[in-house]
């Protein structure tokens, strides 16, 4: 016991301070809010340019990306628990990199979307790992301020990316979008070489056989809480897949905004981002539980009073009632998300590699097919988003009662 301790304390004596821990897991992060957001001005030119004339079909651009993101998940938690996190977390940069490279050059669709896809498996490890890390050095409240912090952050990068991505293309074409991703991903190569040591305790290293493996993943899905707040985040999660695939069609063909399109995109980053500071200064004192759950409850009325409104206007609101309840129900998201993630990591800090990888994996893939539908689904008005924001709001909030059995804003210690 006096061992550990001893251990924990020199891990977190080299560890990068508070601020910079936060920066640092959010320029992670925020790889994978640009390789979707920075081209969303470009998607269509970049289907013209490969020869797609099918505006839906333009959406697999991202969602072949986050398939690749998601799936990859599941190999990175493992290999966190054996190799430790940094190394695993240099190699998956690495890929990312280069795909994005590739990205600047394929000469088809179909190739575009494998490289996408590749692309999205070197990713994977940014968001495994980086949870991973914020768990290895905190826990109880304190891991939920820190994910709110990088959330907060994380959040910026959805208000700042399309305007970047469309003021690149002002000086070229698409492929230089890629560019900057690959030149993103280079920079954060470096910061993690020369500043982030290896977090992970000795002790909890798992040996990579499928027997280790199969025990991790078991942990993991037979812990209620673990389970039940990963589902819950992914039906949550699956709600900003469905906005990302829908905002250009919604905001250029429903409303015309036209260059305008980045600014409203921008605000509703701005709504998350605040929320989620809000958060991180207010869940110390008031806990996880109250915070998440009222807000659950929250965003599934909000989202049910707005689908109701939706449907009295046939689909086609005034844009400043479309946006207001937007901006209303996604407000309650950054009270939703970090929190989630911090309750389904608590159990499992023994596993945080597999735990990550497993809630990574769900809120991303099953998440992206999720949304994915929900784009697919768009007819030219806006009741498929509203709809869906809904039923999954709903669902989720299904989850957490049942995670919680029944008992919602009941907190099981003083630190939760």
């Amino acid at each position: 016991m006096t061992e550990t301790l001893q251990t924990s304390t020199v891990i977190a004596r080299k560890a990068p301070g508070k601020w910079e821990l936060v920066a640092m897991m959010a320029g992670l992060m925020a790889l994978n809010a640009l390789a979707i957001d920075i081209m969303l001005p470009g998607l269509k030119e970049i289907g013209a340019s490969l020869g797609v004339t099918s505006d839906n079909e333009h959406q697999f651009i991202i969602t072949s990306y986050v398939l690749g993101f998601g799936i990859a998940q599941l190999a990175y938690g493992p290999i966190a628990d054996r190799f430790g996190r940094k190394k695993p977390l240099l190699v998956g940069l690495v890929i990312y990199f280069i795909g994005a490279v590739l990205c600047a050059f394929v000469p088809s669709f179909t190739l575009m979307l494998l490289v996408r896809f590749c692309q999205g498996l070197g990713a994977a490890a940014t968001r495994v790992i980086s949870v991973a890390v914020v768990r290895d050095l905190h826990g109880g409240r304190a891991m939920a301020e820190i994910m709110s912090l990088i959330m907060m952050v994380f959040m910026l990068i959805p208000i700042l990316a399309p305007s970047i991505g469309q003021t690149i293309m002002l000086f070229g074409d698409w492929h230089l979008v890629f560019v900057f991703l690959a030149l993103a991903a280079f920079g954060n190569f470096m910061w993690i070489t020369f500043r982030l040591p290896e977090t992970q305790h000795p002790e909890d290293v798992v040996e990579l056989t499928p027997k280790a493996v199969i025990h991790s993943a078991k942990t993991v899905l037979t812990n209620r809480v673990a389970l039940f707040y990963t589902l819950g985040t992914t039906f949550i999660m699956a709600c900003i897949f469905g906005f990302v695939n829908s905002a250009q069609q919604v905001y250029v063909e429903i409303y015309g905004l036209g260059t305008l399109f980045p600014v409203a995109f921008a605000g509703i980053g701005i709504v998350m981002a605040a929320s989620s500071l809000i958060n991180s200064r207010i869940v110390g004192k008031i806990g996880m539980r109250r915070l998440s759950h009222g807000a659950m409850i929250g965003f599934t009325v909000t989202n049910g009073l707005w689908l109701v409104i939706d449907l009295i206007y046939a689909g086609a609101m005034p844009f400043w009632l479309f946006y207001g309840l937007f901006m209303l129900a996604w407000f309650q998201f950054g009270w939703i998300g970090p929190n989630f993630n911090a309750l389904a990591m608590e159990p499992l800090g023994h596993v945080a590699g597999a735990a990550s990888s497993i809630l990574g994996f769900a809120s991303t893939a099953f998440s992206a097919l999720l949304g994915a539908a929900i784009g697919y689904a768009y007819n030219g008005t806006t009741t498929p988003m509203i709809a869906g924001f809904f039923v999954f709001a709903a669902v989720a909030l299904c989850f957490t009662l049942i995670a919680e059995k029944g008992k919602l804003f009941q907190p099981h210690n003083p630190e939760i």
